[in-house]
């Protein structure tokens, strides 16, 4: 049993011990690894109480993962030494996902967890593990059904971590990432009912590394068809206006097969597309 390390504050120390206490009874883990700060800080703590050999990354690769994410996610689990595993996933095959309703996250992680859970069969691992917080119950999630169908288990909302719980926590363990923005899937950009295309996908995932590029942490490109409608913090919202950077910019969105370009005045906003849900008396 590798030794747990110390963590300064006694808050802190007892969230950490809460999880280690949760977590170790398992024995055998498999992490649904996203490479975000929640994610991450449960499979150090896996690691921490259970040790590498009986603690595995699982990631789900699709067309709906950036590949600058995915590159996220091998950086992290080398920095954790942590055994990663990738899992092809194939959501995109599903009609009920790639027509877009409001639950279309319930069949991503249907898809994801099924996996999972046939591969911790197949590996004699006990549990699989995901990094939903207490916060994550205040939204739209359809994800955690399939969580519940499928048994899996959430350390950091067992243990009522919140988010701010967590960056704390991460922070003090010396992940890489606990300050890393909160990221969602490709597919969160295209508003409801839209469907989901490997072509839509990828014009997404260019126009928002256009922007990660040029310095903007915190960014979502919402795909209206022909329309891009850009969401950035709103100190940075001026920037967008400057040359050379404004005129690259329509260039480089044009070339995506954007024909109109718009800024969000509201600026960035985690779940925006959500918004949409609690304005519409009828479910899409």
């Amino acid at each position: 049993m590798p030794s747990i390390p110390s963590v300064q504050s006694d808050e802190l120390s007892t969230k950490y011990q809460q999880l280690v206490g949760l977590i170790e009874p398992m024995g055998r883990v498999i992490v649904a690894f996203s490479g975000g700060v929640d994610s991450t800080l449960v499979l150090r703590v896996a690691l921490d109480a259970l040790g590498a050999e009986n603690v595995l990354a699982g990631t789900g690769v699709s067309p709906s993962l950036p590949q600058r994410e995915l590159q996220s996610v091998k950086d992290l689990a080398k920095v954790l030494s942590a055994p990663l595993e990738l899992i092809h996933t194939s959501e995109m095959d599903v009609p009920n996902y790639t027509s877009n309703p409001a639950n279309r996250c319930y069949f991503c992680k249907t898809e994801l967890y099924s996996k999972l859970s046939e591969l911790a069969a197949a590996k004699d691992y006990h549990a699989v593990l995901n990094g939903l917080n207490l916060d994550d119950t205040g939204d739209h999630r359809p994800g955690m059904s399939a969580a519940k169908e499928w048994n899996i288990r959430s350390p950091l909302l067992e243990a009522k971590l919140s988010k701010a719980d967590v960056r704390a926590l991460a922070q003090k363990l010396n992940l890489p990432n606990w300050e890393k923005p909160a990221l969602a899937c490709l597919s969160s950009r295209i508003p409801y009912g839209t469907p989901v295309t490997i072509q839509s996908l990828s014009q997404i995932e260019q126009a928002e590394n256009f922007l990660r590029d040029a310095g903007f942490a915190n960014v979502r490109v919402r795909h209206h068809t022909n329309l891009a409608r850009i969401e950035v913090d709103a100190d940075d919202l001026p920037r967008l206006l400057q040359q050379p950077l404004h005129d690259d910019l329509l260039k480089h969105f044009k070339s995506l097969g954007y024909t109109y370009i718009t800024v969000d005045l509201q600026g960035f906003r985690s779940g925006s597309g959500n918004e949409i849900l609690a304005n519409s008396k009828t479910p899409l």
